[in-house]
């Protein structure tokens, strides 16, 4: 089950060591982690609100959190200044051009500027800001997303204390 993966190599002529494949045990253990987070965030969502479809970025966040933990892109910092800037311009784009496609397509290339100005770029956000462009009805939401991004900057802390934890325990049991 570890033989190559060519989807998590880098490209070619890229230089960045390929992703280390842990046990089957430490992989499910690291899935774990981000599915109950979104989970978890889901199930804050219904409580307070019925805007699901708003968090459906986070998804994708916490898949890539698991997939490269310690990848750049994957940073407490690039996370919550990309998802929650991407949300302000989507809010923005809606609120001046309406539901539609110009306020999508004006969010998604101003939130690809913003992300590339700012040095934050991780992909969600770019649906981050199509979903608040696109949003229904008359709620924000905007507070409520900004805790859900907290959160999962939260699963981004524990990622990496696990995988800390799971090399320190390593080095213990190869000695």
């Amino acid at each position: 089950m570890q033989q190559n993966r060519e989807s998590l190599k880098p490209v070619k002529g890229a230089s960045r060591s390929p992703r280390r494949r842990l046990t089957f045990k430490d992989e499910l253990l690291l899935a774990v982690l981000p599915t109950v987070t979104v989970l978890g965030v889901l199930l804050f969502v219904e409580i307070l609100n019925r805007q699901r479809l708003l968090f459906s970025a986070l998804a994708a966040s916490a898949f890539l959190i698991y997939l490269d933990p310690l990848h750049g892109t994957n940073a407490i910092r690039t996370l919550v200044t990309s998802h929650l800037g991407g949300a302000a311009i989507g809010l923005l784009a809606y609120q001046a051009l309406g539901p539609g496609y110009f306020s999508g397509g004006g969010a998604m290339i101003f939130t690809i500027l913003f992300m590339i100005l700012l040095d934050a770029v991780h992909p969600p956000a770019v649906s981050t800001s199509l979903i608040f462009a696109f949003r229904v009805g008359d709620e924000t939401n905007l507070i409520l997303f900004a805790l859900a991004v907290g959160v999962t900057a939260v699963l981004i802390f524990l990622e990496r204390s696990l995988l800390w934890l799971l090399a320190r325990h390593s080095k213990k049991s190869k000695s």
